[in-house]
C-alpha cells in the first residue's frame, strides 16, 4: 500500500510586501485621519485604513505589510506583522519554529522545549469581520499604532518577545459600512441601518465559514492560521456587549466540545483570567464572562472557534460602542459584584472612544500574558498536537454525552435490581445513588468503564472517501475543504484494502493522527451535543451561537466513515458507509 501527499501550500503569501524601512517620525492617527481614532460620528472606510497603515509600514522598522488574498470584490486583504527590528528580520526562523511545534510530526519532547526556547510567541488580533460591528476594525488602527510608535518597557517587551500578525476579517465590509454611515452630512442622523449584505455573498454569516471556507477571506485567513503562521492565542473581536455591561470576555461557559484538547480549556482560563485582572487593575468595569454570556466552546465553524480544533487558544469578546454615543442602561443585577462580573460598570452616556481604550486593554493583557509565559504557550501547542498524534495512532476513545447516558442507564438498572426486597429505606438510598451516576468501586468500576470503551466504539484510525462512490467530485469539495484547514490528506496510488473493505486507487484517506486531528474527528463524526439545561425539564440554555453544525448538504453525502456501529449495515459489516 502506497499513498502520495497532496501539496499542502506551507508558504507565507506575500502578494504585495513593502519594504522594511528605518523608523523615522510616525503619523499618527490624528494627523492622518484628521481625528482620533473613535471620534464621535466619524468612521474612516478600508480605502483609508489600508492607505494609514501602508504609511506606518513605510515609516517604521516595527511592521511590515502583507496582502494575504483578495476579497469577494476584490480589494486587498491586509495582515500587518508587528514585532521588534531583529525578529522581522528573522521573521521566517520564527514562523518555521511555529510550524514545527504546532505540527509536532517528528518532533520530541527535548527538541520541543528546545525550540520553545528559542522561539516567538505568535499572537493573531483581527477585526472587522462583522462590518456593522465597528469596533473590531477601528482598534486594530488604534492598537497598532501604538505598537508601533511605543517607547516604553511593556511594548519593547511585547516587541521583542513576540510577533504579532493583525489580519483585517472583512475590507469589503468596512468600505461598504464606513461609507454609508458617513453618507449623511448631518452628523447625528448617521447609523448602521445598512440595507445590504455586507460580505458579498453571506453577510453577517462570514462567521459560520470558516470549516468549509468557502468564501475567499475565510480562505485567506485560514491560510495564514493552520499553513503559514501558526499562532498560539488568536484574538476575534466582535460586538456587542450584554446589556448593562461593557464587554464579554472569556472564560467562556460549558459544555467543552469533547474534541478540543483539555489545555485549550486551561488556556484560556489563564489568558482570560489575565484580561479580567488588567481591567480591574485599570479600572476599567463592567467585564463580564462565563454565565454572564451565552458563549460557549463546543462549535467548530467561527474564527476564534475552529482554532480549537486545531491547538489554538481562540479569544472572543463582545463589547459595546458606536461612533454615535449611546448609553449604559441601568440594569439592577448588572449592579451586583460576582465571580462572573468582578467589577459593575456605572450606567450613563458611552463614548466610542472608550470603546477603543477596552479593546487595547484587551490586547496589551493578552500581549502581556504571552510574553510574559512565551514558553509555555510554544511548548503546549507541541503538546496537545503530539498527544492527538498519538491518539490517533493508538486505541482510543471519545466519551460522548450519550456514552455516558449509557452507562449511567446501566448503573440505574443494576442499583433498582440490587433494591429488590431491600426495603423502603434501601430503595432510596440507592435511587439516590442511580439518580447521580453512581456505582460502587473496583470490579464494577471496570465493568462499567468497558461501557465507555466498548471496542466497537474505537475512534477511526482514519477515514476513507472511496473514489469509486456515486458523485465522487462532491466527496473532493469535503477533501479541499479540509484542506483548507491545515489537514493532510493521503491518495493511494494504487487499490487499498482497510476493515475488510477493498477501495480503488484514487481514493482519499484523512489520518485522525495528524496534529489537528480534533478538526478531522469533529468534521466527520456526529454532533453530540450535551444536555444544557438549567433546571431538570426546563428550556435549553440559551447561546449565541446557536446554529447547528451540519455542512452544506452535498458535502453531508460525500462524507465516509470507518468502523462505527451506527454506520454498520443490516448484516453488521464493518465497511466504510456514508454518514
Amino acid at each position: 500500500m502506497s499513498w502520495r501527499p497532496l501539496v499542502r501550500s506551507c508558504a507565507l503569501l506575500l502578494l504585495s510586501a513593502l519594504p522594511l524601512a528605518a523608523q523615522s517620525r510616525l503619523t499618527s492617527p490624528k494627523e492622518f485621519f484628521g481625528h482620533e481614532i473613535g471620534a464621535d460620528y466619524v468612521l474612516p472606510n478600508y480605502t483609508k485604513f489600508l492607505a494609514y497603515w501602508e504609511t506606518l509600514a513605510r515609516q517604521s522598522d516595527r511592521m511590515e505589510l502583507d496582502t494575504i488574498g483578495k476579497t469577494a470584490e476584490g480589494r486587498p486583504q491586509v495582515m500587518a506583522i508587528v514585532s521588534s527590528p531583529e525578529n522581522l528580520r528573522n521573521k521566517e526562523r520564527y514562523r518555521r519554529i511555529a510550524e514545527r511545534l504546532a505540527r509536532a510530526e517528528g518532533v520530541s519532547e527535548a527538541e520541543a522545549r528546545q525550540l520553545a526556547k528559542e522561539g516567538k510567541g505568535i499572537v493573531w488580533i483581527d477585526g472587522g469581520l462583522h462590518a456593522t460591528e465597528v469596533l473590531g476594525a477601528q482598534q486594530l488602527i488604534e492598537t497598532n499604532w501604538q505598537l508601533v510608535s511605543g517607547t516604553d518597557e511593556e511594548t519593547q517587551r511585547f516587541l521583542n518577545d513576540l510577533i504579532i500578525v493583525m489580519v483585517h476579517a472583512n475590507p469589503d465590509g468596512m468600505e461598504l459600512v464606513s461609507d454609508w454611515y458617513m453618507r449623511e452630512s448631518d452628523p447625528k442622523k448617521r447609523a448602521m441601518n445598512i440595507p445590504r449584505l455586507y460580505q458579498k455573498y453571506i453577510g453577517h454569516d462570514n462567521n459560520r465559514d470558516l470549516y468549509l471556507a468557502a468564501q475567499p477571506e475565510s480562505e485567506n485567513m485560514n491560510r495564514m492560521l493552520y499553513t503559514a503562521w501558526y499562532p498560539q492565542v488568536m484574538y476575534n473581536h466582535h460586538q456587542t456587549g450584554p446589556a448593562g455591561t461593557v464587554m464579554f470576555a472569556p472564560p467562556f461557559r460549558d459544555p467543552m466540545n469533547y474534541n478540543i484538547h483539555p489545555l485549550i480549556k486551561t488556556g484560556l482560563d489563564v489568558v482570560g483570567g489575565a484580561m479580567h485582572n488588567r481591567f480591574i487593575v485599570e479600572e476599567k468595569g463592567g467585564v463580564v464572562m462565563r454565565s454572564g454570556a451565552g458563549y460557549s466552546t463546543w462549535w467548530n465553524g467561527g474564527l476564534r472557534t475552529t482554532v480549537y480544533f486545531h491547538n489554538m487558544i481562540g479569544l472572543l469578546t463582545e463589547t459595546i460602542g458606536n461612533p454615535t454615543p449611546m448609553e449604559i442602561p441601568f440594569i439592577a443585577n448588572r449592579q451586583l459584584p460576582s465571580a462572573d462580573l468582578p467589577m459593575p460598570v456605572k450606567p450613563g452616556v458611552w463614548k466610542f472612544r472608550q470603546s477603543i481604550d477596552y479593546s487595547v486593554t484587551a490586547n496589551k493583557a493578552v500581549l502581556d500574558v504571552v510574553s510574559r509565559n512565551r514558553e509555555h504557550f510554544l511548548f503546549n501547542i507541541w503538546k496537545m498536537g503530539h498527544d492527538r498524534i498519538q491518539q490517533g495512532n493508538r486505541d482510543s476513545w471519545t466519551i460522548w454525552p450519550k456514552r455516558v447516558d449509557a452507562a449511567q442507564a446501566r448503573i440505574a438498572a443494576e442499583n433498582r435490581g440490587r433494591a429488590t426486597g431491600g426495603g423502603d429505606e434501601a430503595m432510596a438510598f440507592l435511587g439516590g445513588m442511580a439518580a447521580a451516576g453512581q456505582s460502587r468501586s473496583g470490579t464494577a468500576a471496570q465493568a462499567l468503564m468497558g461501557v465507555l470503551n466498548d471496542p466497537a466504539y474505537r475512534d477511526p484510525r482514519a477515514y476513507i472517501l472511496s473514489s469509486d462512490q456515486p458523485d465522487f467530485p462532491t466527496a473532493v469539495k469535503l477533501i479541499v475543504a479540509l484542506q483548507k484547514n491545515g489537514i493532510d490528506v493521503h491518495r493511494a496510488t494504487g487499490p487499498i484494502t482497510a476493515g475488510g473493505t477493498r477501495y480503488p486507487a484514487g481514493s482519499y484517506v484523512v489520518r485522525t493522527g495528524q496534529a489537528f486531528g480534533a478538526h478531522v474527528l469533529d468534521m466527520f463524526e456526529p454532533q453530540d451535543h450535551p444536555n444544557d439545561f438549567r433546571i431538570p425539564g426546563g428550556a435549553p440554555t440559551p447561546r449565541r451561537e446557536s446554529l447547528a453544525q451540519v455542512g452544506e448538504p452535498g458535502l453531508a453525502e460525500g462524507r465516509w466513515h470507518l468502523d462505527h456501529p451506527e454506520h454498520r449495515d443490516e448484516q453488521g459489516d464493518r465497511r466504510a458507509r456514508r454518514t
